[in-house]
């Protein structure tokens, strides 16, 4: 009887804890998105909040082992990514998901499952083809290149680039602590994390 009361008293739409967000980086395999993200992480949790990591590699082990590469695959995989970090961010966790998630539509998606939350912040780690392919060490650019592994994106997979992110770091520009920083100091003209205390 409790829990029922309980559960009349507080309807699903209404249990959320203020502070959560979502801050999703997306660019190709090489541009930086997962170093960046684990430097940006404690520097959050620093400021006091929880933080939660969905990396592409990871997600792909524990939550869509099986998936291949196809284009409805890749989709399915970024719509796992998006619920999950729907449900996190409900919970006033600041979620920080790394995956390439190449097509707009889909991180349209994940955007809008986010965004009945809280705030969904787009990062764009932008570098081109070549600079990846020449930071890659398991020669996946070269096999790509080779016509070894197909379906690779950047090389005859497409990748679509944002159309209006919320931020773009350029890693051929900036190298990755200058890239975290450049996405901190965002998310404080966001007001999404309190400012750094300055002596």
């Amino acid at each position: 009887m409790t829990e029922h009361i309980y559960a009349h008293e507080h309807p699903e739409s209404d249990r959320r804890r203020d502070g959560g967000f979502t801050l999703w980086f997306t660019g190709l395999s090489g541009a930086g998105k997962s170093t960046i993200a684990h430097l940006v992480g404690p520097e959050l949790e620093r400021r006091g909040h929880i933080v939660e990591y969905l990396d592409g590699d990871t997600v792909r082990t524990h939550l869509s082992k099986g998936l291949g590469f196809s284009k409805e695959d890749r989709d399915t995989n970024i719509e796992r990514i998006g619920w999950v970090a729907a449900r996190l961010t409900r919970h006033g966790a600041a979620v920080i998901a790394a995956a390439i998630s190449p097509y707009e539509e889909t991180r349209r998606r994940a955007r809008e499952l986010v965004e009945e939350w809280g705030p969904f912040v787009e990062v764009y780690v932008k570098a081109s083809v070549d600079e990846c392919a020449r930071r890659d060490v398991k020669g996946l650019y070269a096999k790509a290149f080779a016509g070894e592994i197909t379906g690779f994106t950047g090389v005859d997979d497409p990748y679509e680039e944002p159309a209006d992110p919320e931020i773009v770091v350029d890693t051929e520009e900036h190298d990755a602590e200058a890239s975290a920083r450049l996405v901190v100091e965002r998310l404080e003209e966001l007001v999404l994390v309190p400012a750094a205390v300055r002596a």
